[in-house]
This record gives structure tokens, sequence and C-alpha cells, in this order.
């Protein structure tokens, strides 16, 4: 059966901590835990953060027993302080985090705001609408489905009930047309057909 230390010193609790005792580390928590939450809990203002910073703090005594000094202070001061320190630190990471989160954001925005880019696709984008919505029927639907659809030749084919051969050469006219209409509204050919 484990040794109880519920009527032992806090000093005492840490010499049996740091011969790795359980119900030692258990009875510091009972004694102390629930002031080491609430200092935690007031300094981060959210209550899982403020759990970490509890577990870490009592995960410290128990891997670093020594570094309490019982002639400095009370075993609660000292934890107190050691909840205190990894508050700001935590409070400290976060600000810095966001702070660098934010600038990326901003710079990934302003590096991906371009509007002289924007202008020049949307005039694209129309210049090629209107060059699409001027083919012959035929011509549209096939380039519709091959190109707007994602289908194959075969695919468009069979949607048009149309062979394969004349399916290809109403899509391939219907690019050249397409090509003089965007020529002519002085958009550029960016590729073969």
């Amino acid at each position: 059966m484990p040794p109880s230390f519920a009527d032992v010193s806090d000093a005492a609790l840490v010499v049996a901590v740091g011969r790795y005792h359980e119900s030692a580390l258990a009875e510091v928590y009972r004694r102390h835990g629930g002031a080491v939450y609430g200092l935690a809990r007031r300094l981060v203002h959210e209550p899982a953060v403020a759990e970490d910073i509890v577990q870490e703090v009592f995960l410290r005594l128990w891997n670093e027993p020594e570094r309490y000094d019982p002639e400095r202070g009370s075993l609660r001061s000292f934890l107190l302080a050691q909840t205190h320190g990894r508050s700001v630190d935590r409070l400290r990471a976060d600000h810095a985090r966001r702070g660098r989160e934010e600038r990326e954001a901003r710079a990934a925005a302003t590096a991906g705001y371009d509007l002289e880019r924007e202008v020049i696709d949307y005039t694209v984008g129309e210049a090629v609408r209107e060059a699409v919505a001027a083919l012959p029927e035929g011509e549209r639907q096939a380039i519709e489905l091959a190109y707007f659809g994602g289908r194959t030749y075969r695919e468009v084919a069979t949607a048009l009930g149309e062979p394969e051969g004349t399916i290809k050469s109403r899509i391939r006219t219907g690019l050249r047309r397409m090509r003089g209409s965007l020529s002519e509204a002085g958009v550029a050919s960016g590729g073969g057909e």
C-alpha cells in the first residue's frame, strides 16, 4: 500500500516526489493544484491553455524537484512563480505567433492582389466568352463540352450524337475562329490547337 502523505510538510513531499512517489505528487496537486490553475486561468483566460500550464508546472516538479528550495519560500509560492513564468511565456509565444501570422497574411494578400493582372484576366475572360458565343452552334457546343466540360473527343461525340472525326474537325475550326476573334480584340494567342 502506498504511503500516506496527508500529514507531511510540503518540503518532505518534494523529497518524496524526488524519490518518484506518485502519491506524493498527488498530494502536492491536491494542496496546490487549485491555486496553480486559478492563477494560470486568470493570466491566459483560456481553460484549456490553463490546464496545459498546470500540467507543465507539475510535470516540471516531478522531473526536477531539486529546483524547489524550501529556504527561499513556500512550495505554493514556488509553484505559483513557475505558473506565472509559464503563463507569460505562453502569452508571449501566442502574441509572437499571431503577429507572425498577421504579417504573413498581409504579405500574401499584398503579393496576391495585383489589380492590373485581375483586370487583364477579366478582359481576356470576357473576350473568350464573346469569341465562344460568336461561334456557330455545332462548334460552340463541341468546344464547351471538350474545354469547359473536361470531356474527351469521344465523350463529346457521344454526347452530341456525331462521329468523332466530325467533332475533332468542329473543335479545330472553332478554335481557329476564336484565335482570329481574339487577335482582332487585341488578346494575344497563347498556343496551338
